[in-house]
């Protein structure tokens, strides 16, 4: 499950499938980055440790057709267990402070 995994442990997870996928066409991790217009050294670094900025990270994931995914992120309309005051904010009163 995602939420039982730590920040670092998910982000070398996504890293070591975008790895599978690039072997999976062929391509040393050289060509991954020039493909994907980043420096080669970048993407290395992300297929090792996981870190990446997002604007790369969207790069890499445009190439390998995948961009979309990450554009569902958030979209879902799920909100099961809230509670109206979680979803709606009250309204700001405005009023002078009292004399002390």
């Amino acid at each position: 499950m995602l939420a039982l995994k730590s920040l670092p442990e998910i982000a070398a997870e996504l890293a070591g499938r975008i790895r599978a996928r690039r072997l999976r066409r062929g391509w040393t991790q050289a060509e991954m980055a020039r493909r994907a217009g980043i420096k080669e050294a970048t993407y290395v670094l992300f297929e090792r440790t996981g870190r990446i900025s997002l604007l790369r990270l969207l790069k890499v994931l445009e190439l390998l057709g995948l961009v979309d995914e990450i554009d569902r992120v958030g979209r879902q309309d799920d909100l099961t267990g809230l509670t109206l005051a979680d979803v709606v904010q009250p309204e700001r009163q405005r009023g002078r402070r009292q004399k002390t």
